[in-house]
C-alpha cells in the first residue's frame, strides 16, 4: 500500500499506462448540454479544445450512456447502439485535444435509477425497486439479461472510444451512476449474487472495460462517501471498495454524493474547497502502488491544488469548475501569473445545467465558456483607432466593459459614485456562504488596473458629462430598490437587503427580524443565514411552497433549507407580506387569505429591484449594460458589459 509522501508538483508530467500527461491538472466530466441531440457535437469540440489550449493535462469528456436504456437528460451523449454520431464527435475531440497537447478520455456511465423516463418513455433500470428521492420514480429491478446488456455496453463503448482515438475511458461510479447504486446498501437490496457481493457488478464492468481498452487508460470515478451512513457507503468502506476495484484501473478519482445528497459532489461556496481530502487520503493509503489517485472536491485554487500533489495526498487534481471560469488557468500558472487567474466563485449559477431548462454550460465570470463556437474572442490590441471610453459604474458590468475595452487598446476611465468598486457583487459577498463573490470583483478591478484603466471612485456623472465626453460612454449604473408591494406604518423599520448587508451587525437594531423574500433566490436566504448566525431571531417570509425555490438551479435548494432549519430560522411559507408595523410584519396565507402577524422589529426587503436608469433617461444616446437595463444576475451583468465593449472594439477596427 502507498504511504503519503511528497511525490511531484502540479505542473510536472504524469505517466498513465505509457502515456504522458504534461501536468497533473484534470478537466473532469460534467453535464454541458452542448450536444446535438445525443451526440458529442462541434460545440463540445470547441469547448474541450479551449481547455486543452489553456494547458489542461487530461480532459475527460461528458459522460456518455453506454446503453439506450439510459437517457438521463435530453442532450446526454449516447455511446450505446447506433452512437455513430458520438463516435465521430469523440474522434474530433481527441484530435483537438491532441493538437493542443492534452490527453483525452471518454467518461462512460449509466444513470440507473437516477435517470429519467421522460425521454425514453421506458422504465428506469436499477439494482432494486428503490425510488429516487427527487423524482420519486420506482425503477425496474434489473434482471440477469439487463445486467449483461449493460456490462456489454461498457465494453462496446470502450472499443468505440479507443477506435475514435481517445486515450482511454473513465467509468462513472460516482454521482448519477448505476455502478455506484450496485455498490451501495441504499439502493442495492438484491438477494442474488449481485446483492450478496455488492462489488460484483462493478468488477464485471471494469473487467469488461479493461479487456476492451487494450493498452488504453481505464479510470474510475468512485463515490467513497454517500453521506448517508445508515446504509450508504462511508469513507472507510469507500477505501475498501477502491482497493477491491484497483486491479482493474489505472487511476481512481475520489468523489462523494448519493441519491440523498446529489448536491454534495460539487457544492457551492457554503462548503469549503478541498472538502474531500480526508477521504482521498484514506483511498491513497488503501490502493496499491501503480494506481493513481485523483483528488476532487471544489479544488478551485492553484495553491491548494499544488499542496495536494506536493504532499502526496493525490497524484493529480480535478479542477473542472476552475477551468470553466478560466480556461487558461494552467497556462497562467506555467507563466508564473497565478494572480491573473480568473477565480471560480463556487456559485454554480451557470455551470450546473442538469435541469429542465436545458441551459448551456457557462460561467458568470467567463460567459464565453460553453459558447466558444458563437462568441467572438476577446483579443488584445485589436483596434487601430483607440478612443477615450467613459464607463459609468464600477460594478461587475462596468468593470468587464472597461477590462475588455482596455484589453483591445482603448483608453478607459471608470467613474463610480461609491467609495469602492464592485457594486452589489461586493455587497452580496457579505451574505452567508457568499464570501467568494468578492474574489470576482477583486479580479476585475486588478485586471483593469493592470491594463491602465483610470479608476475614479466617488465621482458622480451627470448628463452634461455624458454629452461633453469626447469618446464613447457606456452606462453601467446598476439597480435601485423596487416598489414595495406592501404598506409601511410610521415608525416601522424597513431596510433593503443591500442596506442590511452593508451595515455592521452591531449597528442593526436589536430584536426579531423578518426577511421578505418574494424571489426565492440567494439574497433572502443569505441574509437570513447571516443574521441567524449572529444570534438574531429570524423569520423568512416567502409566498412559495418552499423557501429558496430559485436555488434549485444551482443545486443549493435542499442544502439551504437544511442550513436555515439548523440555524433556527422560522420559515413562513405560503405567505404574502401586506403591511409592516412597528414590531410586526402582517402577512396573509397565499391561498386562504388568512391574516397573521410575524414578530419583527426590523423588516428586510429582499425583493425585486429596478434599473437605476435616471442618467440614461437624460442621456438616452449612451448604451446601457447589466442591471441598468434590467436587474438580473452577475452573469448577465458581465456578459452585457463584455458585449458593450466588443461593440466598441468593432467600431475601432473599422
Amino acid at each position: 500500500m502507498s504511504d503519503l509522501a511528497p511525490a511531484a508538483t502540479l505542473l510536472t508530467a504524469w505517466q498513465l499506462r505509457g502515456r504522458t500527461a504534461r501536468n497533473r491538472v484534470m478537466f473532469g466530466p460534467h453535464e454541458t448540454n452542448l450536444g446535438r441531440r445525443r451526440t458529442v457535437s462541434d460545440r463540445h469540440v470547441a469547448y474541450y479544445r479551449r481547455r486543452a489550449a489553456g494547458g489542461a493535462g487530461v480532459i475527460v469528456v461528458e459522460t456518455a450512456s453506454v446503453h439506450d436504456s439510459d437517457w438521463p437528460y435530453e442532450r446526454a451523449p449516447l455511446a450505446g447502439p447506433g452512437a455513430s454520431g458520438s463516435a465521430g464527435g469523440w474522434a474530433a475531440v481527441a484530435a483537438a485535444c491532441h493538437e493542443e497537447g492534452a490527453l483525452a478520455l471518454a467518461s462512460l456511465g449509466h444513470a440507473g435509477g437516477q435517470g429519467s423516463s421522460a425521454y425514453s418513455q421506458a422504465a428506469l433500470w436499477a439494482p432494486s425497486n428503490v425510488p429516487e428521492p427527487a423524482g420519486r420514480e420506482v425503477p425496474k429491478a434489473m434482471e440477469d439479461e439487463d445486467v449483461a446488456a449493460v456490462v456489454d455496453g461498457f465494453a462496446a463503448a470502450t472499443r468505440l472510444a479507443v477506435a475514435a482515438g481517445l486515450d482511454g475511458v473513465e467509468v462513472n461510479a460516482g454521482q448519477h451512476s448505476l455502478v455506484r447504486q450496485f455498490l451501495s446498501g441504499l439502493t442495492n437490496h438484491r438477494g442474488d449474487g449481485y446483492g450478496e457481493d455488492r462489488l460484483r457488478f462493478a468488477r464485471e464492468v471494469l473487467a469488461a472495460t479493461r479487456a476492451a481498452a487494450g493498452e488504453a487508460i481505464v479510470g474510475l470515478r468512485l463515490c467513497c462517501d454517500e453521506m448517508a451512513p445508515w446504509a450508504g457507503i462511508v469513507p472507510e468502506q469507500g477505501a475498501e471498495i477502491a482497493a477491491g476495484l484497483a486491479p482493474h484501473v489505472d487511476y481512481i478519482a475520489v468523489v462523494r454524493g448519493s441519491i440523498f445528497t446529489t448536491w454534495a459532489t460539487r457544492p457551492d461556496g457554503h462548503t469549503p474547497p478541498g472538502f474531500n481530502l480526508e477521504t482521498t487520503r484514506l483511498v491513497r493509503g488503501a490502493v496499491p502502488d501503480g494506481v493513481a489517485v485523483v483528488a476532487q472536491g471544489s479544488i478551485v485554487d492553484a495553491d491548494l491544488a499544488e499542496r495536494i500533489v506536493a504532499d502526496g495526498t493525490a497524484d493529480a487534481v480535478e479542477m473542472t469548475r476552475a477551468q470553466i471560469a478560466d480556461p487558461d488557468l494552467v497556462d497562467k500558472l506555467s507563466r508564473g501569473e497565478a494572480e491573473r487567474i480568473r477565480p471560480c466563485i463556487l456559485c454554480n449559477q451557470t455551470c450546473q445545467v442538469r435541469d429542465a431548462r436545458n441551459p448551456i454550460v457557462s460561467c458568470v465570470g467567463e460567459p464565453s465558456s460553453g459558447h466558444e463556437t458563437e462568441d467572438p474572442p476577446v483579443l488584445s490590441g485589436s483596434i487601430r483607432a483607440p478612443a477615450d471610453v467613459l464607463v459609468v459604474g464600477g460594478g461587475p458590468s462596468g468593470l468587464e466593459t472597461a477590462r475588455v475595452a482596455a484589453l483591445a487598446g482603448h483608453r478607459v476611465t471608470v467613474a463610480e459614485r461609491a467609495a469602492r468598486l464592485g457594486g452589489r457583487l461586493c455587497t452580496a459577498a457579505a451574505g452567508g456562504g457568499r464570501e467568494r463573490l468578492a474574489l470576482l470583483a477583486d479580479w476585475l478591478e486588478a485586471e483593469c488596473r493592470r491594463l491602465g484603466v483610470t479608476i475614479a471612485c466617488g465621482r458622480e456623472i451627470i448628463a452634461d458629462d455624458v454629452r461633453a465626453h469626447p469618446g464613447p460612454v457606456v452606462l453601467c449604473t446598476g439597480s435601485r430598490a423596487g416598489r414595495p408591494t406592501y404598506t409601511t406604518e410610521e415608525g416601522a423599520d424597513v431596510r433593503t437587503a443591500e442596506q442590511v448587508l452593508s451595515t455592521p451587525r452591531g449597528e442593526l437594531p436589536p430584536g426579531p427580524v423578518a426577511v421578505w423574500d418574494p424571489i426565492g433566490g440567494p439574497v433572502g436566504i443569505s441574509v437570513a443565514e447571516l443574521l441567524a448566525g449572529h444570534g438574531r431571531e429570524v423569520a423568512l417570509i416567502t409566498p412559495d411552497l418552499l423557501v429558496g425555490t430559485e436555488l434549485a438551479r444551482s443545486g443549493d435548494l435542499a442544502a439551504a433549507s437544511t442550513r436555515l432549519l439548523q440555524a433556527g430560522v422560522r420559515l413562513e411559507k405560503r405567505s404574502v407580506l401586506t403591511r409592516v408595523t412597528p414590531g410586526a410584519a402582517e402577512v396573509q396565507d397565499r391561498f386562504t387569505g388568512e391574516p397573521r402577524e410575524v414578530k419583527a422589529d426590523l423588516l428586510v426587503d429582499a425583493g425585486y429591484r429596478l434599473p437605476d436608469d435616471a442618467l440614461w433617461r437624460e442621456a438616452p444616446e449612451a448604451p446601457r449594460a447589466g442591471d441598468a437595463v434590467a436587474p438580473r444576475t452577475v452573469y448577465e451583468a458581465v456578459l452585457e458589459g463584455r458585449r458593450a465593449a466588443l461593440d466598441l472594439v468593432g467600431t475601432g477596427i473599422s
